[in-house]
């Protein structure tokens, strides 16, 4: 494979961030005096934005009475408080990121995680100077799995479809990539919801060092 853009999702794919989010919904909860999720709960709710998540969380806890846009309020200012506090990058992302841009290839982020958030993990897990562009979810009117979201990074960089590849960890973004015709790699680890087999890909990797080795970096 011979790409010359490489799109990331965040969650599930460069950090484990799940912890922080359980620990951010569990706050927001219990703000709604609600019964807490497991963290196993939030990793099957991941993947679809934050507003998704809150909604999943607030009905799988029967929360029938609460404002959905002001609990997702209360868990933005509950994540932002320390949103890196149990976050971190998978194993070898750093490493693998570095070779994959020093052998010239172009790093990008699309994320359904909001802009502010996003822009704060990745800086303070000091990955951020690998990407030339971050793309998140209120970044636009669309978002993953609409193919908008991963098209609107490629014409961005005035890059062709087969020229691109996406890299992910679960349905949706297997969804984005076919949706755009885009070649696409899952990353075994993550927050799937369902059966690896059942997600379509050119390749599924356990580990993120795999990825250096599939794209000959």
């Amino acid at each position: 494979m011979q790409p010359t853009l490489v799109v990331f999702d965040l969650d599930g794919t460069l950090i484990d961030s799940a912890p922080d989010m359980h620990r951010a919904v569990n706050l927001m909860l219990a703000d709604l005096g609600c019964a807490p999720l497991t963290l196993s709960e939030i990793r099957s709710m991941v993947g679809d934005g934050a507003s998704a998540l809150i909604a999943r969380a607030l009905a799988a806890r029967q929360c029938v009475s609460a404002d959905p846009a002001k609990a997702l309020a209360q868990f933005l200012e509950h994540y932002e408080e320390e949103p890196t506090a149990c976050t971190r990058t998978f194993a070898g992302v750093a490493e693998t990121l570095g070779r994959l841009q020093a052998s010239g290839l172009t790093l990008a982020v699309c994320t359904n995680k909001p802009t502010r958030l996003t822009g704060m993990i990745l800086e303070r897990l000091e990955i951020d100077r690998f990407f030339a562009r971050v793309l998140a979810g209120d970044s636009m009117p669309f978002r993953k799995p609409d193919p908008r979201a991963l098209m609107e990074v490629i014409n961005g960089f005035g890059t062709s479809k087969p020229a691109t590849l996406m890299v992910g960890d679960s349905e949706v973004d297997a969804a984005t990539a076919h949706s755009a015709g885009v070649p696409f790699v899952l990353m075994t680890y993550g927050y799937h919801r369902g059966p690896i087999e059942d997600i379509s890909s050119i390749a599924t990797l356990d580990h993120f060092r795999e990825l250096a080795t599939l794209l000959h970096a």
